[in-house]
């Protein structure tokens, strides 16, 4: 039977199955080998890799870290496909966008498929109320464009919007006043103009062949027939679920009508956000920033039910929303050129320092331990030196990195923080036998604003591959799970503005990362797209894509991807599966405890790797790490994927 026959027999509303079972149905791709074609005569979608089902009870996972750990799952293989590969964090858009590719579109049009799916499957993570970073390679021209798509604080905002209800005068505040209610996150002050539309609405105009209209049917279609909830997204709602219950709109969909949690399998149907998506698809991107659905953002955001405090986003702030292009951050690591995302996401900046320190130790001398198609475990010398040089790095971006159309870099450029002579009187600094612990920012003379070493969230993440040499790399992201709980015409709105630091002044007077009207937060998301070096040792072809959500640990994340396919030569699903390893700027270094070689008993004391560390002295933790790292690599002539095993990630193509 077919797949398509298995969509015509079991409409997925009377499904209660596995995602990856909705998504064939759906889509007429197949997840074992390509010979099994859908019924119209097209070639399907190959989508093998294997893996257990996700082990591990749910957790908290570490501190700062977007969304709740869930697990993890073993022995994933790498989906090597010849033309064309997507991987994101969710079987349905995976196979969705694959499908996409199969009929010839573009990776810009994979990517408003993708983007429109994850919306409704995994709503804690992204979805049209939020933003996101793209970096996209044009096959043709070999041109590298970065869009920000980042959400913006509303026009009326001030230094003070998530500290007080700042229509108080400074003067008549009582001591105890309190801040926004029931919290910053959860209140309307949180939430900033969407931008992940209006990015969508650009990259398609700019790259796309397939007609908008279309991309948006296999969203329409899951939002009206139903769809399973999974396993991570039950747990999530699970861990939210008070927050949840203090909106209406997001209680009804999420939650029972006595309050608890929605279960795994329940099926969950969205005939609002089918409405939604059909206006956007019918009118184009103007059809979220203007008229009815604008308003109705507006509306939320000023909802006060259950007390919360309202924020003050306005039709005006939605209708002024633009996109920014800017350009690339890019700097040499071994044979390669790397490239991501400039401020105001500081995930390019750090994760160029990061690698341009470690050029100055020889790390593929340390290679990962007990290698497997788990990724291995890496060796306490390597993760010393990576976790030192991103101290190094994270101090630097605490200090100088914020909403460049605000705040300038020193020199007014990255260059003189990626400066070769610079990042090597950086290593100069690393004690191969002692961590510093916590790092000191360089020294580019005196700076009007003061640091601020705030958490920030990216939670999913999207590579894409097509045809035509287009690859695309996107962290898209609500902040955290389920962004501010606000809900409205069936999507979730984003608390983006919680990225921005409370306090606009520090001990050293104004706070770079502070609210300002139309700015944007500093992110650490690193959509990131390496190079080949050509003979005359400028930019070659492409060599792999990679990215990850995962609040402020996207950088580590990044850097470990990176390094153990440059360094260590794994392939990209034993990149991204390995253990997670690496520090911001303070004592502590992050070991995954979630992987299943890492001994978490008695808080690591019997593991070698959290010895080695502690030997060196580093404080370890060994919380979960929820990274959703994925990555594609092109070899010879075709491309390799990976997706991590810590989310239910998939690699489709053909």
């Amino acid at each position: 039977m077919t797949p398509a026959d298995r969509a015509d027999r079991h409409p997925v509303r009377r499904v209660l199955v596995v995602t990856a079972v909705a998504a064939l149905a759906m889509t007429g791709c197949s997840t074992g080998s390509s010979s099994d074609a859908p019924s119209d005569g097209t070639e399907a979608c190959a989508a093998a890799g294997g893996g257990t089902p996700v082990s591990g009870a749910p957790g908290t996972g570490a501190d700062g870290a977007p969304e709740i750990g869930t697990g993890y799952r073993t022995g994933m293989t790498a989906v090597t496909t010849p033309e064309y590969s997507v991987a994101t964090a969710n079987p349905l858009a995976t196979e969705a966008a694959c499908a996409v590719l199969r009929d010839g579109g573009t990776a810009a049009d994979a990517l408003v498929t993708a983007q429109t799916v994850l919306g409704l499957v995994e709503p804690q993570s992204s979805g049209i109320g939020g933003g996101a970073f793209l970096m996209y390679l044009d096959g043709e021209t070999g041109d590298l464009q970065a869009y920000d798509g980042r959400e913006t604080a509303p026009a009326s905002a001030t230094g003070d919007y998530l500290r007080y209800v700042d229509d108080i005068p400074p003067t008549d505040r009582p001591a105890d006043l309190t801040g926004p209610l029931p919290d910053a996150r959860s209140s309307g002050r949180a939430v900033g103009v969407p931008g992940a539309v209006r990015l969508l609405d650009r990259v398609h105009a700019d790259h796309g062949r397939t007609e908008w209209r279309t991309l948006f049917d296999p969203a329409v279609r899951l939002a009206d027939d139903g769809f399973p909830i999974g396993p991570r997204m039950a747990s999530s709602i699970a861990g939210s679920a008070p927050q949840l219950a203090l909106d209406p709109a997001s209680a009804a969909y999420f939650l029972e009508p006595d309050g608890s949690p929605k279960a795994a399998g329940t099926v969950l149907t969205n005939p609002a956000m089918a409405k939604t998506l059909g206006a956007i698809a019918t009118e184009g991107a103007d059809a979220f920033y203007t008229g009815p659905i604008a308003q109705s953002i507006v509306d939320a955001v000023a909802d006060t039910t259950g007390g919360r405090t309202p924020g003050r986003l306005t039709t005006d702030d939605l209708a002024g929303y633009r996109v920014i292009d800017r350009d690339p951050v890019c700097g040499p690591y071994r044979d390669v050129e790397v490239c991501g995302m400039p401020g105001p996401s500081s995930g390019g900046i750090a994760v160029a320092q990061t690698l341009g320190i470690l050029s100055a130790f020889d790390l593929a001398q340390y290679p990962p331990q007990r290698t497997d198609v788990d990724g291995g475990v890496p060796d306490p010398r390597a993760a010393h030196l990576i976790a030192e040089a991103e101290r190094l790095a994270y101090a630097d971006r605490d200090k100088y990195v914020a909403d460049p159309d605000y705040i300038p870099l020193p020199g007014g450029s990255p260059d003189a923080l990626l400066d070769p002579d610079y990042l090597r009187s950086r290593a100069d600094t690393i004690d191969p036998d002692r961590s510093m612990g916590t790092a000191r920012a360089g020294d580019f003379g005196p700076v009007s604003m003061s640091s601020y070493r705030g958490t920030e969230s990216g939670t999913s993440h999207i590579v894409v591959a097509d045809r035509d040499g287009d690859v695309a790399s996107m962290t898209t992201t609500v902040e955290s799970a389920f962004g501010s709980f606000h809900m409205t015409e069936g999507f979730l709105l984003n608390n983006q503005l919680t990225d921005f630091s409370a306090a606009p002044d520090g001990p050293d007077g104004p706070v770079a990362n502070r609210v300002e009207p139309g700015k944007r937060p500093r992110s650490s998301m690193a959509p990131t797209v390496v190079f080949d070096r050509d003979e005359s040792g400028g930019r070659g072809d492409v060599r792999l894509v990679t990215g990850s959500p995962g609040g402020s640990a996207i950088i580590q994340y990044v850097v470990k991807n990176l390094v153990a396919m440059l360094d260590w030569g794994l392939d990209p699903q034993q990149a991204v599966a390995m253990v997670n390893v690496g520090a911001s700027n303070s004592p502590t270094t992050n070991v995954g405890g979630e992987h299943p070689a890492i001994d978490t008993a008695d808080d690591g004391a019997n593991d070698p790797l959290v010895q080695g560390l502690r030997e060196r002295g580093h404080q370890v933790s060994v919380a979960d790490q929820t990274s959703g790292s994925s990555a594609l690599v092109r070899v010879d002539s075709t491309w390799s994927g990976g997706a991590d095993p810590r989310r239910e990630g998939s690699v489709a193509g053909g």
